[in-house]
């Protein structure tokens, strides 16, 4: 046999050359694994936020629906919710479908880990045993067999990469039982992290379907709304169109009326002058002219429920309102802001008991929604008289009148430019 080859430095040599095949190192997280505990984390963020702005929604679900109640702005809302709750559900379908993905993974590489724990065991099993059977004194009796200086240096070598080995192994076998232990937690986490977003996937299945019958329920109502509007809308532009019908025609009478006053006073001032009399008195001029603007009298002390003109709905649509509303309490007195002559005292449709006053000069104050009427038509009332009483207590806006005021040609103008100014 060659020297320097005995067989004990064959072994020496063959056991270093297992070792080296059987302890290739601990392989590190995959890089997949690290992209996707990531992209979870992003989403966890965008979870948050959407939960953030859900959250502002239902606050502001509750200041609407505890103050005045508007349906459009209820609806709105809620709609912003359904989509919040659909982005929260997508969220989380991400997320669980992330989380499943994490805990195969990890399964897998627990597997994987066992298998070389076991592996490692048996490998380092095997050398305790070797060591156990060459007993305490082998590392001496493999150095002091030395056949030369240079075999001495080279077995010696060969017992201390031995040795560097074994610790290795011992080493690896305790990293990769911390790793399993590490990767055990991880999974333990990750699916309770599972059977979290389940729960809230569940409940938040749950909430939207419940906001689905809100946003149902408050479209209906929305709907039923904007009709209900729309025939007070096309109602107010029916009796508004009755009503300066109604100014038309008493104007059409009064000017016919004027021209024959006007007539027989010729005809009497002629007769008059031919039998040597004075001509009659002149008639009087109305008694409510331009010049009167901020100077007269409200019907009634109370605040304004609506003013003149346009009037934007809660449904967006806009009324012209050619008067402005005034509450009162019910049976309370209204009296006439001028002087003149009642021209309607009963009842008028869609405006209830009205009475209309012709100041002469085509001028006219209209009071609707009473109650009671204290005037007849064709009776010369004065300034401050009482013509009826507060009624209005059906209608939505409750115990009021509406208050207009027609100039020459029958056009409604701002009844607030020609009342006294006062608080409103």
């Amino acid at each position: 046999m060659t020297r320097g080859h005995s067989p004990r430095r064959l072994r020496i040599l063959a056991t270093a050359a297992v070792l080296c095949v059987l302890l290739p190192g601990i392989t590190p997280a995959p890089l997949g694994a690290q992209q996707g505990r990531s992209e979870i984390a992003e989403s966890q963020q965008r979870l948050e936020q959407i939960r953030r702005e859900r959250a502002r929604l239902r606050t502001e679900l509750t200041q609407i629906r505890s103050s005045v109640h508007d349906i459009s702005s209820e609806l709105r809302n809620l709609e912003g919710q359904v989509s919040t709750s659909a982005d929260l559900l997508h969220e989380m379908e991400f997320q669980i479908s992330e989380t499943q993905y994490q805990i195969e993974r990890t399964s897998r590489e627990l597997t994987e880990m066992q298998q070389r724990l076991a592996h490692r065991k048996q490998v380092l099993n095997l050398r305790l045993s070797d060591i156990y059977k060459r007993g305490p004194l082998h590392t001496p009796q493999v150095l002091l067999a030395a056949e030369s200086f240079g075999d001495l240096l080279s077995r010696y070598k060969y017992l201390y990469l031995l040795a560097r080995r074994d610790r290795a192994l011992v080493h690896e076998v305790s990293d990769i039982r911390n790793q399993l232990i590490t990767r055990d937690r991880a999974l333990q986490r990750n699916m309770a992290q599972l059977e979290t977003l389940r729960e809230e996937r569940a409940q938040e299945h749950g909430d939207l379907a419940n906001l689905e019958q809100q946003r149902k329920r408050a479209l209906s109502g929305f709907q039923t709304r904007e009709r209900t509007v729309q025939q007070q809308e096309q109602k107010l532009a029916q009796d508004e169109r009755r009503l300066t019908s109604l100014i038309a025609e008493l104007e059409r009478k009064r000017r016919e009326a004027e021209r024959e006053a006007a007539a027989r006073r010729e005809a009497e001032r002629r007769r008059a002058a031919a039998a040597g009399r004075p001509a009659p008195a002149a008639p009087s001029g109305p008694t409510i002219t331009a010049a009167a603007r901020g100077s007269l009298p409200w019907p009634v002390d109370g605040r304004i429920l609506y003013r003149f003109g346009r009037v934007v709905q809660p449904n967006g649509t806009a009324v012209r309102m050619n008067g402005i509303g005034i509450a009162g309490a019910g049976g309370a007195a209204v009296r006439s802001v001028e002087a003149g002559t009642v021209m309607l005292a009963g009842p008028f449709e869609g405006y209830g008991p009205t009475v209309v006053i012709s100041h002469g000069g085509g001028y006219y104050s209209l009071y609707l929604y009473l109650r009671t009427i204290s005037v007849k038509e064709g009776a010369e009332i004065t300034r401050g008289q009482t013509v009826g009483t507060i009624g209005g207590s059906d209608r939505a806006e409750g115990a009021h009148i509406e208050f207009q005021i027609r100039a020459p040609g029958g056009e409604a103008v701002d009844p607030l430019v020609w009342l006294r100014a006062r608080g409103g």
